[in-house]
């Protein structure tokens, strides 16, 4: 492992909001180099550098060969579509917050990177967030001249912010309240809705000349809450229902889970989510939900990179020693101003 980041979907566990056995080692956003193959690897070689996709898929099953890795029918044992690394409900494999990283299926899995150390804190979002932001702009149907609204500005939400503006959106809207946050939305493109100041509602509307957007991106999930800190977990979803056309598209990429036990409401933590569905229906909204199948994105993102056109490290703010771990997810889960998204590594220094 060269870089393993902290995801905010790690914090679920991390803060008890979704069980996962003891001793299962954290990290889905995996990057390295390899140090050994096994019998049945043939096209990846020692001293590849590669970016891991979060979803662990067999590459042979009907899910797969339709492109929807994250929906594998074969990688978890448990019967559920989908598998993934260290994560709860997605299989027993271990996660990349360590020293080394075991990958099954690695000639179908493994994504070839260019050797060397160059655009590190770049490659290493493709194994996860700069895919799901790009994932949330293509569900919702982001093209050259639509409008998009995306609530959430944390990472997946800030790589649907740039995403959005290098599909052609003519103009981006992000919504969150925190200010560090906010300003690197503004540093894609986007223009900045701070909710704890403004209704975002009104000033999406007014911005759109009353019509709204064409397209909405939800990448915030089933702890939305607000500005008060209390939660709402239907708060994104009616707000953007709100802001989005008639006949347009949203992109829900925020997690949302079966079950919740520490939920709000009764019905959250049956994984239930009332939100504005009549409202939805009536204007023939097109919603998109579900986890991103990264390979079909990575490899045109990563040469996006390589080309000088999608930039998506500007979001990093710390690069640590995998021994800073435990550090870093408290500052990290107190939303801590600037802890925006931390980079972890065995040779990384502080």
């Amino acid at each position: 492992m060269t870089t393993a980041n902290i995801c905010g979907s790690d914090l679920h566990p991390y803060e008890g909001r979704a069980s996962m056995d003891p001793g299962m080692v954290f990290g889905h956003e995996n990057m390295g180099v390899v140090e050994e193959v096994g019998p049945g690897v043939d096209r990846i070689k020692v001293g590849d550098r590669v970016s891991v996709p979060f979803n662990l898929a067999c590459g042979t099953c009907r899910n797969c060969n339709d492109g929807f890795t994250s929906a594998c029918l074969r990688a978890n044992p448990s019967g559920q579509p989908g598998a993934g690394y260290g994560y709860p409900m997605m299989g027993p494999y271990w996660g990349g917050q360590a020293e080394f990283l075991r990958v099954p299926w690695a000639d179908f899995n493994l994504l070839e990177l260019p050797a060397g150390t160059e655009h590190e804190n770049d490659f290493t979002m493709l194994s996860d967030i700069f895919p799901t932001g790009y994932h949330g702009t293509e569900l919702a149907g982001v093209a050259p001249g639509k409008t998009v609204a995306i609530y959430g500005a944390g990472p997946v939400g800030l790589m649907a912010a740039h995403s959005a503006v290098l599909r052609g959106a003519s103009q981006v809207f992000v919504v969150d309240k925190e200010a560090d946050r906010l300003a690197l939305a503004t540093e894609y493109g986007a223009t900045a809705v701070d909710f704890s100041q403004v209704d975002p509602t009104e000033t999406i509307m007014d911005a759109t000349d009353g019509f709204g957007v064409d397209c909405g991106v939800e990448a915030v999930g089933y702890q939305a809450h607000d500005q008060t800190g209390e939660e709402h977990p239907e708060l994104a979803l009616d707000q953007l229902v709100g802001v989005v056309r008639a006949t347009g598209g949203l992109g829900v990429v925020g997690v949302y889970v079966p079950e919740d036990p520490q939920a709000a409401t009764e019905q959250a933590k049956q994984g239930r989510v009332a939100f504005d569905f009549g409202a939805a229906w009536t204007k023939g909204l097109r919603i998109g939900t579900g986890q991103c199948p990264v390979k079909a994105y990575n490899r045109h993102l990563r040469d996006l990179i390589i080309r000088g056109e999608a930039h998506p490290s500007k979001i990093v703010s710390h690069e640590l020693p995998l021994d800073q771990a435990v550090e870093a997810y408290d500052h990290f889960d107190k939303r801590e101003d600037g802890w925006t998204k931390v980079l972890l590594g065995p040779g990384r220094s502080a």
